[in-house]
C-alpha cells in the first residue's frame, strides 16, 4: 500500500505523487483527495471514496490511499506501508506568512478534544512556540483567544482558510481582534514572531 499526500489544495501535487498516482490501478481517498487528484489518475482505474477509516489497513497491497495535505499531518500516515509526502497547510500557511518553521509547534485539534488541544496551545504558547493549529467546525476561536491572552499577552491570531483553492482566505488578528471562520476548512497560527 502507498499512502500518497496530495497536498491542501489544488496544484499542489509533487513530482513524486504525481508518478505514483499516475501508475495506480486502485486508488482510495477521500472526496476532496480524489479531486485534487482528479486530473492524474488514470483511466480504468478503480476509485473509491473513503467511508469507513477503521478498515483501511485491511486494504489491498496494490492500493493507493490519497490523503489530503500531507499524511504525518494529521492525515492518514499511521497506515502501513510507503508514504509519499505532499505539500501541507502548515507549509503553506508559514510560506505566505514568512514564518519559520523552526519555531512552530502544531497541535490537532481537528476531530479530537478540544480541551485537551487547548491545553496544548496554552503550554506551547508559555514555552515561547508559536502554535500552527489544525482546527474544525466545532472548535471554539474566542476561548483559544482567551487562553492565547493568559499564555503570551499580545499575540498574533491568524486564521488561514482555504489554503490553496482560489478563495484562500488569510487574516491577521489578536485576542482583542479575534478573526471569524467563514468556512469550515481552517487553522490558526498563534503567537508571537518577528516580522520579515
Amino acid at each position: 500500500m502507498k499512502i500518497v499526500g496530495v497536498g491542501c489544495g489544488p496544484g499542489m501535487l509533487t513530482a513524486d505523487a504525481v508518478r505514483v498516482i499516475s501508475g495506480a490501478s486502485l486508488i482510495y481517498g477521500s472526496s476532496r483527495a480524489i479531486e485534487i487528484a482528479g486530473e492524474i489518475i488514470p483511466p480504468g482505474c478503480g476509485v473509491h471514496e473513503i467511508t469507513n477509516y477503521r478498515n483501511l489497513r485491511e486494504l489491498p497491497e496494490e492500493a493507493v490511499v490519497l490523503s489530503t495535505g500531507d499524511p504525518m499531518l494529521a492525515g492518514l500516515g499511521y497506515l502501513p506501508g510507503e508514504v509519499i509526502p505532499g505539500i501541507s497547510s502548515l507549509q503553506v500557511a508559514l510560506a505566505r506568512l514568512h514564518i519559520p518553521m523552526a519555531g512552530i509547534s502544531i497541535v490537532v485539534a481537528h476531530g479530537r478534544d478540544h480541551a485537551g488541544s487547548l491545553d496544548q496551545m496554552s503550554d506551547e504558547l508559555r514555552r515561547g512556540k508559536t502554535v500552527f493549529l489544525l482546527a474544525d467546525p466545532e472548535f471554539d476561536i474566542h476561548e483559544a483567544a482567551v487562553r492565547a491572552r493568559d499564555a503570551c499577552g499580545t499575540c498574533r491570531i491568524v486564521l488561514c482558510e482555504e489554503l490553496g483553492y482560489p478563495d484562500e482566505r488569510i487574516v491577521i488578528g489578536s485576542p482583542d481582534t479575534i478573526p471569524v471562520p467563514e468556512k469550515d476548512l481552517y487553522s490558526l497560527i498563534i503567537g508571537n514572531w518577528p516580522d520579515r
